[in-house]
């Protein structure tokens, strides 16, 4: 049936959302039942992060210990996030986030049967951690690839808007929900909370159709028995707007990434302590929170690539400003607006990965983004320690952001087609 025209004349144009778009969830009960079983999961899953370091802690009295507890989950979320992705492009991905899904729900289960037998040997909590990870590098590629499928292209922002807020809701509010329950009850009432929250993700992926990757057209097409890592990052390697995405978000979070530095800036810049350290973690998640509470301007966004430099540039110069602030409440502004700045860069980010991407790619894309997302913050806090320990503080931040924006600049100067690029016509 040839497209419908559209008429010329009618109704004046809708006025420009402010809030978010909720229509994904009006439109299509799977991404609705998925979207609130990985809400719910997600908070879950903060609560057990923040319930295992206390364990650690209290059994060990050591920091380096609970360290460890982030190097477990690091390890394999880097080395099978590139092979869950391939996992995704050549099984049904349904089945895929259910078995994973219900693996992680078996990991929460022994944490609590050992809390509540008062099992105190700290080498389970880390082997618990690190098959965690696994199931959680094996489910985010098949969930993220998904959505394409459950939604049209047209819809994709307001979703990753939506999926930017479960993910930064779930970092703020998990660990504090998290802290009153091991507070009141014990590791074990958290650890029970978590397995009923996964019973949400469970339950959509159960009720999603199959989800196979689609290798061709016609009904003739089947599906590889293997899907290379390799394949994948040729694929990539020669996908320029694709490519971008992935060196703008590097950018930002090698060069601009001043977590690692909060403890000595809190101490030395403001006179703080570990509340001042809260209130600087917690600056960036409630300015990510607000960006995708108000995120419902972005669907009427086309050109998604400059988008992106604009955002990655506001993230930098909002971290160099930081760096010069000397007031509390003006730096966690600064830290606020790059934390929005960074949801509007993820969100179309996203988009363009969904879009842009050929269904039988978007597992090993996916499953390449899990390992920058996960690995760059990391270099970031390496690159941001060694430099003030070299220099100062002040000039580790001020400099990095101040890279990140001459970086960005220089990339979007190299590949003016990037920020050319049209969400009505996406090309890799």
């Amino acid at each position: 049936m040839p497209p419908t025209p559209i008429s010329t004349k009618g109704p004046a144009p809708a006025r420009p959302r402010i809030f978010a778009d909720l229509t994904p969830l009006r439109s299509s009960p799977d991404y609705r039942r998925l979207w609130c079983g990985n809400t719910v999961s997600w908070m879950g899953q903060q609560m057990t992060a923040l319930a295992v370091s206390l364990q650690v802690y209290s059994l060990t009295r050591s920091t380096f210990a609970v360290g460890l507890v982030g190097l477990c989950s690091l390890v394999p979320l880097v080395v099978f996030g590139l092979y869950g992705g391939a996992i995704a492009d050549t099984v049904d991905r349904r089945k895929l986030g259910l078995y994973s899904a219900a693996g992680a729900t078996v990991m929460s289960v022994v944490l609590a049967a050992a809390a509540l037998a008062h099992y105190r040997h700290v080498w389970l909590l880390y082997c618990v951690v690190a098959l965690q990870a696994v199931c959680f590098a094996m489910n985010s590629p098949a969930r993220t690839s998904m959505i394409p499928r459950l939604l049209p292209v047209e819809q994709l922002p307001a979703a990753n808007a939506l999926n930017s807020l479960t993910s930064n809701l779930g970092l703020m509010g998990g660990p504090m929900l998290g802290g009153v329950i091991v507070g009141l009850w014990g590791y074990q009432a958290a650890y029970l909370i978590d397995v009923a929250a996964f019973s949400a993700s469970l339950y959509a992926m159960w009720r999603l159709p199959a989800m196979r990757p689609d290798h061709g057209e016609g009904d003739g097409a089947t599906t590889p028995r293997r899907a290379s890592v390799l394949d994948g990052l040729r694929f990539l390697a020669t996908r320029p707007n694709l490519r971008m995405t992935f060196f703008t978000d590097m950018a930002a979070m090698v060069l601009a990434q001043p977590r690692a530095l909060f403890p000595a800036i809190a101490a030395l810049w403001f006179g703080g302590d570990a509340k001042t350290v809260g209130l600087l973690v917690a600056a960036p998640a409630v300015g990510a929170v607000l960006g995708g509470l108000f995120s419902g301007w972005l669907g009427g966004i086309r050109r998604h690539g400059l988008a992106i430099l604009v955002a990655v540039g506001a993230w930098g110069a909002a971290v160099a400003s930081f760096g010069l602030s000397r007031h509390l409440w003006l730096g966690l502004f600064f830290l606020a607006v790059a934390g929005c700045a960074d949801t509007v860069s993820m969100v179309f980010r996203s988009t363009m990965l969904q879009a842009a991407t050929p269904d039988k790619m978007r597992g090993r894309l996916q499953g390449v983004f899990i390992v920058v997302v996960a690995g760059g913050p990391r270099l970031g806090d390496f690159l941001a320690g060694s430099a003030a320990g070299l220099t100062s503080p002040a000039t580790a931040v001020v400099g990095g952001g101040l890279a990140c924006v001459l970086v960005v600049t220089a990339l979007g100067l190299g590949r003016r087609a990037f920020a050319r690029y049209d969400a009505r016509d996406p090309q890799p």
